[in-house]
Formats: C-alpha cells, sequence, structure tokens
C-alpha cells in the first residue's frame, strides 16, 4: 500500500505520514494510484456538496472550491504559476523557460491566470449546483489526475534529478495503460461523451506545447495539464446544460 499512501501524501494535504523513505520503484508505482486520489478528494467534495445544500447556490460554489484548492494545497495551481510566467517569459527558448520555473515569484501573468482559472471554476461550478449536477464534482478531479499519468506515460521527463524523474523512470508502463483504459471508461460511462473528447482535446494540445519548447515535461506543466484540463472538463459538462 505504500505508493498509494506517497500519492495520498504528495497530492493532497490529508494527514498521512510514510512508515520510511519509499523507493524509487515505489515512487514510480505511486503514479498508478492518481486517478483513484481523484476520486477520493471527488468523494469528498461530493459529501461537502451535500452538507451544504441548504446554503445559497453562489455561496455552495465558492466554498467547494475553497475545499478543492485546500485539499490539494494548491499544488497544481502553483504549477500553473510558475508555467505561466515560465511560458511567457521564456520568450520561445527551453533554458529560459526552465529557469523561469524554479524562480519562486510570482509575476503578475502567473497572478492574471490563476484569477481567471479560478473565475471560470466558479462560474461552472454554479451552473453545475443549480442544475444538481453533483456526480462533476466526483468526475473531474478523477480526469484530471489520469491526465497527469497518462502525460507521464507518454511524455518524456526533461528536468534531470527532478521530483517526477523516479516517478517517470519508474512507472509501471503496461500496467498504467490498463489504468488509464479503466478510468477513461468509467468517466465516459458517468459523465458523457462530451466531457471526456473536451479533456482528450486539451491534454494533447498542451502536451504538443510542452514537447515543442521543452522536449517534454516538467512537475510544473504537469500541475498546469492537470489545472487546465479540470477546468476544461467543468466548463464542458456546464454549458452541456444549454444544449
Amino acid at each position: 500500500m505504500t505508493p498509494l499512501w506517497i500519492a495520498l501524501q504528495f497530492l493532497t494535504r490529508l494527514p498521512v505520514r510514510l512508515a520510511g523513505m519509499p523507493t524509487p520503484e515505489q515512487m514510480g508505482r505511486s503514479l498508478l494510484y492518481y486517478p483513484l486520489v481523484g476520486a477520493l478528494i471527488g468523494g469528498l467534495l461530493m459529501g461537502a456538496a451535500q452538507l451544504l445544500e441548504a446554503a445559497p447556490l453562489a455561496l455552495q460554489a465558492a466554498l467547494l472550491l475553497s475545499l478543492w484548492v485546500a485539499l490539494t494545497g494548491a499544488l497544481h495551481l502553483d504549477g500553473l504559476a510558475d508555467s505561466a510566467d515560465a511560458w511567457m517569459g521564456g520568450f520561445g527558448d527551453r533554458e529560459r523557460t526552465l529557469a523561469i520555473m524554479k524562480d519562486p515569484r510570482s509575476g503578475p501573468i502567473a497572478v492574471v491566470v490563476l484569477v481567471l482559472l479560478l473565475l471560470l471554476k466558479f462560474a461552472a461550478l454554479l451552473a453545475l449546483l443549480e442544475h444538481g449536477r453533483q456526480l462533476a464534482l466526483l468526475l473531474v478531479p478523477v480526469l484530471g489526475r489520469a491526465a497527469v499519468l497518462a502525460l507521464f506515460l507518454h511524455t518524456p521527463y526533461v528536468r534531470a534529478g527532478g521530483l517526477g524523474e523516479a516517478l517517470a523512470k519508474h512507472l509501471p508502463r503496461s500496467t498504467a495503460g490498463v489504468v488509464l483504459a479503466l478510468t477513461l471508461l468509467a468517466c465516459l460511462l458517468l459523465g458523457g461523451a462530451w466531457m471526456l473528447l473536451v479533456a482528450v482535446v486539451i491534454f494533447f494540445w498542451l502536451r504538443r506545447l510542452m514537447l515543442q519548447r521543452l522536449g517534454g515535461t516538467t512537475g510544473d506543466t504537469a500541475g498546469a495539464l492537470l489545472e487546465v484540463l479540470e477546468c476544461g472538463a467543468l466548463l464542458a459538462l456546464a454549458l452541456q446544460l444549454g444544449s
């Protein structure tokens, strides 16, 4: 069970403690549990939605989004901020882009991107709650973390010595393919083809940008992918309500 605890400790702020230093193989296998961690996050969000059902809808959406961010410790939002700054400030240069990502400071581009993304997530959540579509709270976190698994499975990790190097190197590739297939099938059956189609398009678009600029992915770009894909999936579900 150590790989699952690794995934929980890394992806959430739940009080998980490891018995000792994990091996590189355990680190790699932890990626297999990312969709399951997404399901846990989604389950907690759905439970919170039930507790908040008497509150005004806008307040529900704001509190659920705040809980969503708190459960993950804003880990992926940090990756999005770093990636946004690096993409704009890197001027197309690989080394400059990688260097900016390591800078802990956030510039105005990062702030604008974060505000817009959270605003879009809030608006989409509000629309979904108005129509009683709480199932999105479960599906979207699963899909976002499955996208990270797919990214590490199919994209080189480019930062030597980075946290993701052991993940990418020791990921069991055949098992990862099975986990991804089962996760996508479940999302398709529960959430519909439109949400999944939008998520797949976002995945390949962002992966292509990473390959063009960096030749692969980093931990920051993986976090950015997760956040943008989650936002896109929420918007896809919300826009479908009017069709």
